[in-house]
């Protein structure tokens, strides 16, 4: 039977952040009972790990090298089809709430309705991005990250709440067609910086509960040449000591625990009425959060942190109580939605590398590989990851790769890429890797492009003497 779609997402929620993932601290009990209900995804991924070109991919099930959103500031407009534009066309009513760092409203972006949206900044997003290969050393809004940390009320928890509100709203009001069922995309803020928490959230860590950043595998980090220059530009951790380490570490985990709750909140809803068995619930985020591991915040690596996310799915359809090791990406998202609203995957998608969330959950396709890209802010080269079996297969354009058994070294402590007696699981990942694309190509098609953003933004002076920002404001309240 054909079913609703709930897409539960957050922005910037490291995998391991979650109670039903492990943690001995962070509090998700909503989403916990998601898991306990549905099948948790030990595996997922990002098709990058920054905003927009990732969005861009849960969109339309398009890997990063296929939409040409290569960055920050390369959003997606509706250029390609994706599950919200094929749901349409068939008659159904696909819904959003809350982020979507799309272009802007006036663009085809695959919903009927977009409500409380958050677009990219004056509809260019972040060009700071685009200043690739050392052509500054530092971005100034750096110290920014160690400065707004703490208790307290930003712009982002209240959009988060108002974006709550109009979820829980919406549904309330959900038509009921069982021949045409409805999507809401439910998008939140948190637990992305600024790391400022609500109070009560943020008294659930306290500071002597809370743990130090890991910094197992920092030296195997700095010695790269890639990431190296990008911990130069990206010197977030310079402007932390100690004591605001845990502070931030602190609020983000109050963060995860805040958005759980409003996660909750819509989850209720959906419960209260009545829609909840003739709904699939899938919980993802677009991306992880380094959160001072291995000296670096944000995102922007391949390491765990940063690359890896959470992923729920629960509802029709979907095994209870069970984890699925197979590797996933936002990109199986196009898929799972057509297939669980009964629309299909129309041939002329069925090329694209997504699998369904229930077909994967079934065991099909065990030796899959998936793979992840990044051409933004601090990287002085294109670099692409390759997840395979236990592998994580990194390749830097023009520098050496890094290669980690994640079975034995989930910390990603030991480069085994250099090691003799690991050339021929090099060799087979590179295949692997190239049979998605060819790395150095696609590295070139993407600082073409961007060099083209560049030149109708006015040139690179112009951009460094234009306005910078540490995070996308939130839209004015109607």
């Amino acid at each position: 039977m054909p079913s609703n779609v709930l897409i539960l997402c957050s922005d910037e929620h490291m995998r391991d952040a979650m109670g039903c993932y492990g943690h001995p601290l962070v509090k998700t009990p909503n989403l916990d009972a998601l898991a306990r209900r549905g099948t948790r995804f030990t595996n997922a991924y990002t098709p990058s790990p920054v905003c927009v070109p990732a969005r861009a991919s849960l969109a339309t099930g398009r890997y990063v090298w296929q939409t040409g959103c290569w960055s920050n500031t390369q959003p997606f407009h509706g250029q390609f089809p994706g599950w919200g534009q094929r749901l349409i066309d068939r008659g159904h009513r696909v819904v959003s709430a809350g982020k979507l760092h799309y272009r802007s409203g006036a663009d085809d972006n695959g919903f009927d309705s977009e409500l409380v949206p958050l677009y990219l900044h004056h509809g260019i997003g972040w060009p700071y991005g685009l200043l690739l290969r050392g052509q500054h050393d530092v971005l100034s809004s750096t110290p920014e990250m160690a400065e707004q940390i703490g208790p307290g009320e930003s712009d982002y928890t209240r959009y988060d709440r108002r974006v709550c509100q109009v979820a829980c709203d919406w549904l309330e009001k959900a038509p009921r067609d069982p021949d045409r069922p409805w999507v809401l995309f439910a998008s939140f803020v948190a637990p992305h910086y600024p790391l400022i928490c609500p109070q009560e959230f943020y008294d659930l860590y306290p500071l002597d509960q809370v743990d130090a950043p890991d910094l197992a595998g920092t030296d195997t980090m700095m010695a790269h040449p890639v990431l190296a220059a990008m911990r130069r530009m990206l010197d977030y951790d310079d402007h932390f000591d100690d004591h605001t380490r845990l502070v931030a570490r602190a609020a983000y985990y109050g963060l995860c625990s805040f958005v759980d709750h409003l996660m909750g909140r819509v989850i209720d809803t959906l419960e209260r009425t009545g829609q909840a068995e003739d709904t699939l619930v899938v919980y993802v985020s677009d991306h992880g959060e380094m959160l001072g591991n291995k000296t670096a915040w944000t995102k922007c690596t391949m390491y765990e942190e940063s690359v890896a996310i959470p992923m729920i799915a629960a509802g029709p359809g979907m095994p209870v109580g069970e984890t699925c090791a197979i590797p996933a990406s936002l990109i199986d998202l196009h898929p799972t939605v057509l297939q669980a609203t009964g629309a299909g995957v129309p041939p002329e998608d069925a090329g694209l590398y997504g699998r369904s969330l229930s077909d994967l959950a079934a065991g099909e396709d065990p030796d899959r590989a998936v793979i992840s890209e990044y051409h933004d802010g601090g990287a002085i080269t294109g670099i692409t990851m390759l997840r395979w079996r236990n592998w994580k297969y990194v390749y830097y354009a023009g520098y050496p790769p890094q290669l980690f058994d994640l079975a034995k070294d989930p910390k990603e402590t030991l480069d085994l890429a250099a090691d003799p007696g690991h050339r021929d699981v090099c060799a087979a990942c590179e295949a692997k890797l190239r049979s998605f694309l060819d790395p150095e190509a696609e590295n070139e098609r993407a600082y073409r492009s961007q060099e083209a953003v560049i030149a109708g933004l006015g040139g690179k002076e112009a951009i460094l003497n234009g306005e910078d920002f540490g995070f996308t404001p939130i839209p004015a309240e109607d």
